[in-house]
């Protein structure tokens, strides 16, 4: 088997929760080695108590962030922290923490800190609101990040409330951010030799993920609205619709499926309405295209939709998470993965979606809080026992 992208890759990562955790987790699917730093006088990272399926500092929650990574114990805040933390920077290419943006370099953790025992160090940063401004002190989350730029006052039912994604993107999104950032970051290291600090913002994040409808707002003052069906803002029909017994989702995003839709739904005068011939005149008449599509759809099943546009016009069912994770295929793609777990058994797990010759074939459960300590200060930094047991009387690990 072909070695791993990321092999020889050492990352220290001082992270917790989610976007962080993910960041480095498609990190490690990718081969490289994560040593995350955990408090021990918290109990770890907080995901280890998140709810539910917990035992005592573990759960599910925690261990679908966090496996082929090994845990390590440190108090930055204590005396003698710092000299750990810097011998274990010389022995890594990466520093990575998502901490709030004013603590990293309050704690150490960034290049100026550390340069002078690796210069070729990498120092990544993954924050709420960046490391400058008056809201860098500020703790912050995907949920409020999804109300403050936005997202939540597109998402929902026209009548009712705002509403977030039932899953925290923006996390994920600003954990392959970092990820990206910090492989950019390791190459230009290769070119000139030379390590940097990079930063990754939630905020950030979600503001770039605005795009088209940024652009349109910026220009020329486009204020989004929230239609029936969780429809497109502006390309009609690109929405779900009702079906005899359940829901489907199209995606007319070219003129083709408009008229290949319209021939499906056996309603080829559709297609032939001047009011609906293109894009824009449907935009202009959305509501007789929905009423009209919709009207069709439910004379039959989703299956017997999914059967009729498959091939012809982009669709899909709306799937319960079980349904999603029991679709054909999953396991031939590599999307699940199992690991072994002392308490919880065989636990499947999604994986990485990057695909690459050489891929992990086994995957290691998460770590036990403080299960690699020992042998990282012995084997890594070639700590005596009595320097291990000094430190762990000092409260440092």
């Amino acid at each position: 088997m072909e070695q791993l992208p990321l092999a020889g890759v050492r990352i220290l990562a001082i992270e917790q929760f989610g976007a962080g955790p993910f960041a480095t987790l498609n990190l490690a699917d990718l081969g490289a080695e994560v040593i995350k730093v955990e408090d021990p006088t918290t109990g770890g990272d907080v995901a280890r108590s998140v709810p539910p399926y917990c035992i005592p500092g573990d759960g599910l929650y925690f261990q679908s962030w966090n496996r082929n990574k090994r845990s390590i114990t440190l108090n930055l805040r204590a005396s003698g922290a710092r000299t750990v933390l810097r011998d274990l920077a010389s022995k890594v290419q990466v520093v990575f923490n998502n901490l709030r943006g004013d603590l990293p370099a309050r704690l150490g953790l960034v290049y100026e800190a550390l340069r002078d025992v690796n210069p070729r160090l990498v120092c990544c940063s993954l924050n709420a609101f960046g490391s400058q401004g008056a809201q860098s002190g500020n703790p912050g989350y995907d949920y409020i990040m999804q109300a403050i730029t936005g997202y939540m006052s597109m998402t929902g039912a026209p009548s009712q409330p705002p509403t977030a994604c039932g899953v925290s993107f923006i996390d994920h999104a600003a954990g392959f951010a970092a990820a990206l950032a910090i492989a950019s970051a390791l190459y230009s290291v290769e070119k000139t030799g030379r390590g940097r600090d990079i930063e990754v913002s939630l905020q950030g994040t979600a503001y770039s993920m605005l795009t088209y409808l940024a652009a349109w707002n910026l220009n020329r003052g486009f204020e989004p609205s929230r239609y029936p069906g969780s429809a497109h803002q502006t390309l009609v029909p690109v929405q779900t619709f009702r079906t005899a017994d359940g829901f489907i989702t199209i995606f007319c995003g070219k003129e083709r499926f408009w008229r290949e839709l319209c021939v499906a739904l056996d309603a080829p005068g559709l297609a032939e309405d001047p009011r609906f011939k293109a894009f824009d005149q449907r935009f202009l008449h959305r509501e007789e295209v929905v009423n009209a599509v919709q009207e069709r759809f439910l004379t039959g099943t989703t299956a017997h939709w999914i059967t009729q546009l498959n091939g012809k016009v982009p669709c899909g069912p709306v799937s319960s998470l079980t349904e999603a994770l029991q679709a054909p295929g999953l396991a031939e793609s590599g999307t699940i993965v199992e690991v072994d777990h002392p308490q919880f058994g065989r636990v499947r797990e999604v994986n990485t979606p990057i695909r690459f010759e050489g891929r992990r074939e086994q995957h290691r459960r998460a770590p036990e809080l403080g299960e690699d300590t020992q042998a990282v200060l012995r084997e890594d930094l070639a700590y005596s026992e009595e320097r291990i047991a000094e430190l762990r009387q000092a409260h440092v690990i």
